[in-house]
């Protein structure tokens, strides 16, 4: 299929120089980390404000084109792959940000990176607690399509928690502007929680007004190795109590997946041959202090651990961190593989990684599961090698996996979304009549079905 409208006056709206449709950049055919699906980018429109996306959605609403929303491609389930007959329409140059001291708040543009903005809010003293690995890269409206979540979501929430208004251009073109900047709010329904977390389906985000937290004076850490999944909740549920608000991250690594560090030849916080470590990271106003109340606090719990470790400046929580984020680069050096972003209940993980690890020994019995997440917020990170050399028999991992976590009363997407690469098994989390309900608002905010088209729910409506 070609595309329905012209290049000539896509480019009188934003401009010829930012209309590209020879040579494009790989990175808007495919995302980041790779995936199964590889687009093709026959055009790519990178307006300069909310008035240039309005204009340009509007215009593609009015000849039925088929429209691909791209922030930084860091995604893993292909939502943002364009095809050949859909206009890719970049956020890069909604770049601006401001903060309002008085407010505590920051507004960026969606093209703005996590890191870039993060960086903005130090420097005027706070702290913005969004954080993921991919922060150099992954912009302000991705995190918010997607309800991102990341390694602080034990201490700060989600997304969601940190967004106060939104602009967003909706199909036909007209902006909105949902709710105001204030902490309170409930004139009405809040509107921009239907934005949130919807994958660009409903309506292009704009820019983002996110409330802003007063920066740590201090971060300690620990780098502990356990026996188990169990020891390692009772040791979050201890941390908490006893520096209440002061746990901000909770991670952990089970064995196989600490041992890709291997080849690494980086120092590491604590050896191999544990079943189970964790990272833990505290914040608080106390820099004379709060070392030592965290070293006390691992010290009570250690007649549980097998070995530990206490960040005692930031170097050394520094190299902490950097184990931890240089697991997902080792492990996908592992190819073929299957990835699975998820979240499964704390208490049930245990028996679902160990059932899950059973069905894929009976059909590949060399497998190799390699896991670590963020424990504190039931999302889990599940590396899959059967050993074979091709990625043929791929459906059959996925259902046992999506299965198991569903029946352990989880969720097949725990960040990332749904896109391309989930939607046949959103039915395994959500109900017949919630994926409807789904298809109506799409069908009521986008009747054209012009914005991400065929992404998390299949498009039947005018046009298909």
């Amino acid at each position: 299929m070609s595309l329905r409208v012209r290049v000539e006056d896509l480019a009188a709206i934003v401009g010829a120089a930012h209309v590209v449709t020879d040579d494009v950049p790989a990175r808007h055919t495919q995302d980041l980390w790779g995936s199964d699906r590889v687009g093709h980018a026959s055009v790519v429109v990178r307006p300069a404000d909310a008035a240039e996306v309005a204009a340009v959605l509007a215009h593609c609403h009015g000849h039925h084109q088929p429209v691909a929303v791209q922030g930084g491609m860091t995604g893993l389930v292909g939502g943002a792959v364009p095809g050949a007959d859909e206009v890719v329409l970049s956020t890069e140059r909604l770049a601006g940000a401001t903060v309002d001291l008085a407010g505590r708040t920051v507004t960026a543009g969606a093209g703005a990176t996590l890191g870039d903005v993060q960086d903005l809010a130090a420097e005027h003293g706070f702290l913005l607690p969004i954080d993921l690995a991919s922060k150099g890269s992954a912009t302000i409206g991705g995190c918010v399509a997607t309800n991102a979540g990341g390694v602080n979501v034990v201490g700060f929430g989600m997304t969601r928690q940190h967004v106060r208004s939104l602009e967003v251009a909706l199909a036909d073109g007209r902006v909105l502007t949902l709710s105001t900047p204030l902490v309170k709010d409930n004139a009405g329904m809040d509107l921009k929680q239907l934005f949130i977390g919807s994958e660009g389906l409903l309506g292009v985000v704009t820019s983002a007004t996110l409330g802003l937290q007063p920066a740590a004076l201090s971060r300690t850490g620990a780098f502990v190795a356990l026996e188990d999944l169990d020891t390692a909740l009772a040791l979050l549920n201890a941390l908490q109590r006893k520096l209440p608000g002061a746990v901000t991250a909770f991670e952990v690594m089970w064995d196989d997946a600490y041992r890709t560090l291997e080849p690494t030849g980086m120092r590491l916080p604590l050896p191999f041959g544990h079943p189970l470590y964790a990272l833990v990271e505290c914040r608080g106003a106390d820099p004379a202090g709060d070392a030592e109340r965290l070293a006390v606090a691992v010290a009570e719990f250690s007649d549980s651990l097998l070995d530990a470790a206490v960040a005692t400046n930031a170097a050394e929580l520094g190299a902490f961190w950097a184990a931890r984020e240089r697991i997902p680069a080792e492990i996908l050096r592992m190819q073929p593989l299957f990835g699975f972003d998820v979240s499964v209940p704390a208490g049930a993980l245990a028996k679902c990684l160990a059932a899950m690890r059973v069905e894929l020994e009976r059909s590949w019995p060399a497998v190799k599961l390699l896991v670590f997440g963020h424990l504190g917020d039931d999302n889990v990170h599940i590396a899959v090698v059967t050993g074979e050399t091709t990625r043929e028999r791929k459906p059959e991992v996925e259902h046992i996996v999506y299965r198991l976590v569903t029946e352990s009363g989880g969720s097949i997407s725990a960040e990332h979304g749904v896109g391309f690469e989930k939607r046949s098994y959103l039915g395994y989390t959500r109900s017949a009549d919630e994926i409807a309900l789904m298809r109506r608002l799409k069908e009521l905010l986008d009747p054209r079905g012009i914005l991400n088209r065929d992404r998390m729910i299949p498009w039947g409506g005018e046009n298909a």
